[in-house]
């Protein structure tokens, strides 16, 4: 397969692996039928509850040593409610938004069956790992809800270590728990901030970034050895390579950075 020279591959599960914003925007319909069904919002202003608590989501600073996640995002749910409809808070409300909200995300939430197919082949010949950011009881549903643990040889999560991505610690506890150099390693993802970024501090052979318009725009930053649309472009990207290695900004048939 080409894959000479790369002894792991670490992914990233939101929008790489899994499509976790279409399933939040679903789960976001759903709220909203509810809200007006069930809760006498008229549609503008169940739509304006759900954007702020998007935007919370968006700026949200988590510490589980002071509120365990489940709290704070019912509090989220309750200060959009307050701040769209007035009056007292409403926590019963607020918690029904919120379980309602992740339960439907997580059903959303799969692992395509050509994806299955891409890591079981590529598990044939390299080790793989899955690194994610975010707290530790959100990231490890999503991963149960997607049941996709038998396709890694390891899981790592950046809420369970003392750094996330893109601090270079987390990519070397991974090559650690591989038993592989940084060097030996590819870093596949869909943020520039945190997956490329760390994979370039921690110093991996290369980084991969899915972005769907497959050109970087102008001014990306930080600069990606290779950018593919889809996570399953990347079996390709490496069987085109004519040599045995990864070579920055030169993939056949594939626009990159």
């Amino acid at each position: 397969m080409g894959l000479q020279g790369i002894k792991a591959i670490f992914f990233d599960l939101d929008n790489t692996l899994v499509d976790t914003a279409a399933a939040g925007r679903r789960a976001i319909e759903e709220v909203i039928n509810v809200l007006q069904s069930e809760h006498h919002c008229d549609e503008e202003e169940a739509r304006m509850i759900c954007d702020k608590v998007q935007a919370k989501l968006l700026k949200e600073c988590h510490d589980p040593s002071k509120m365990c996640i489940t709290d704070l995002r019912i509090q989220h749910w309750e200060e959009a409610i307050q701040e769209t409809k007035g009056g007292i808070a409403n926590h019963h409300l607020a918690a029904e938004c919120y379980f309602l909200w992740k339960t439907t995300r997580l059903q959303h939430l799969t692992l395509a069956e050509e994806t299955r197919r891409m890591l079981s082949d590529l598990r044939k010949v390299v080790r793989l790992l899955l690194l994610t950011n975010g707290d530790t009881q959100t990231q490890r549903e999503k991963i149960e809800a997607c049941a996709c643990q038998p396709y890694f040889d390891a899981i790592v999560v950046g809420g369970e270590q003392k750094e996330e991505k893109p601090a270079s610690s987390i990519f070397h506890h991974c090559c650690e728990l591989l038993g592989v150099q940084p060097e030996d390693c590819v870093m596949v993802g869909d943020s520039l901030d945190t997956d490329i970024q760390g994979g370039l501090n921690a110093g991996l052979k290369a980084t991969i970034w899915i972005n769907k318009a497959v050109t970087a725009p102008k001014g990306t930053f930080p600069l990606p050895h290779y950018i593919i649309s889809s996570v399953l472009d990347l079996p390709g990207l490496l069987q085109n390579r004519k040599d045995t290695s990864l070579e920055i900004n030169k993939v056949a048939g594939i626009c990159s950075v």
